[in-house]
């Protein structure tokens, strides 16, 4: 069983929080989008009214273990100190003497920003002597950073092995307790979309939910290589021939299952990949050799959203097509405008979705739109995720 931070004891013990403040940055390393910080927040709160004194831990982008100035936190801190209106120092390092003696003077309900975590290779590769440096600055451990918890790395399982009280975060529960509602004990009927470029990233999550679910909606270009395991020709859309065969067992297990197993009956095709693009909108059996399907078509649009009708659970992954381009964004906005009419329990996860949401309008017209795409997927796949795993051991 995962603790939760509202079941410890925090006033004046040194809790270490890993979170997720991967946020975007301009040019002139000003932040242009803090979702991430704001979704932790909650936590950060919690722990600093219960007295903690917090030392927060995060990476930002790919500095590949070494010292990368733009990949810097400060950013992180000022918007902090903004958010929560006191200063909120930033740590030379995330490790080092400077950084234990800062962390050892923050006050009771104060916090202090840890350095990027990798500017350290230990980070990634979890070598246990930097995941013990990083445990020796505090008493407690907590995590609230999803969308890491599927990497094996230092402060996400390297911290939790050393320290004898561990929690997870608001931000974790409500992860697991969506992800439980949607799969342990939907709702029904039980919806899922899949989309995105490729079978292969996806295959762990159809083979897994294909059991759990009634109805099974795949778009994207992912929906071609199916297609093709049909016997349609798709002109020179992407696809993987080397899955057609598997393809075709998926199809035949849904039918056996007697789940509903949705493909794209029409689609929105293009000679290239550009906004400029001479488009044309055909039925799956007449794509144009010189062509490649970029869009799902009206026709499966209806079909689409007349399978959330009803529906209890949605779980959407993946949009339904190239959707950054103009031409081809129809497929996947529609969607998103459908998903938020329902009345079903709805849950989004994976930045493309996420952002397809976003830019639909209706992110607040879904349940839950989840924080961790590489997570949400690995939990869609039916893997434990390392994160998890590290809180369950903790302390046993």
């Amino acid at each position: 069983m995962i603790r939760f931070i509202d079941e410890l004891q925090l006033k004046s013990r040194v809790v270490i929080m890993r979170v997720d403040f991967n946020v975007p940055l301009d040019k002139e390393c000003n932040i242009t989008d803090d979702n991430r910080i704001q979704a932790a927040m909650p936590t950060v709160r919690y722990a600093l009214d219960a007295g903690a004194r917090l030392l927060l831990c995060s990476h930002l982008g790919r500095p590949k273990g070494k010292r990368v100035d733009k990949f810097s936190l400060a950013p992180v801190a000022r918007r902090l100190s903004e958010i929560l209106s006191f200063e909120v120092p930033l740590a030379p390092d995330c490790i080092g003497g400077e950084t234990a003696r800062m962390a050892a003077e923050v006050e009771d309900g104060r916090c202090l920003m840890l350095e990027n975590l990798r500017y350290h290779s230990g980070e990634t590769d979890n070598d246990p002597e930097f995941a013990a440096r990083l445990a020796e600055l505090a008493e407690v451990y907590v995590n609230d950073a999803f969308a890491v918890s599927h990497r094996a790395h230092a402060s996400v399982v390297g911290i939790p092995a050393l320290l004898k009280e561990c929690a997870g975060g608001f931000l974790m529960k409500s992860e697991i307790t969506y992800f439980n509602k949607a799969m342990k004990d939907p709702e029904r009927p039980l919806v899922a979309i899949l989309g995105g470029a490729k079978v292969s990233s996806k295959l762990g999550a159809i083979e897994n939910i294909l059991p759990r679910v009634d109805a099974l909606v795949i778009g994207g270009a992912m929906a071609n290589t199916f297609l093709l395991s049909n016997g349609y020709s798709v002109g020179k859309s992407l696809t993987e021939p080397d899955l057609v065969e598997t393809a075709k067992k998926i199809i035949k297990d849904a039918e056996s299952r007697g789940v509903k197993f949705l493909l794209p009956v029409d689609a929105v095709t293009a000679p290239e990949f550009s906004e400029d693009a001479p488009v044309s909108t055909v039925t799956v059996g007449s794509v144009p050799k010189d062509s490649m399907i970029l869009d799902i078509g009206p026709e499966t649009l209806k079909l689409y959203c007349s399978a959330l009708e009803g529906a209890g659970t949605i779980v959407w992954n993946g949009p339904m097509g190239a959707f950054e381009m103009k031409p081809f964004s129809t497929g996947t906005m529609e969607l998103a405008h459908a998903v938020g009419r329902s009345s079903a329990l709805s849950i989004i996860g994976g930045g493309d979705t996420d952002l397809a949401v976003h830019m639909a309008g209706e992110k607040d017209n879904v349940s839950y739109m989840s924080t961790g795409g590489g997570a949400f997927l690995s939990l869609l796949e039916g893997k434990t995720l390392p994160g998890f795993e590290a809180l369950e051991k903790c302390g046993a």
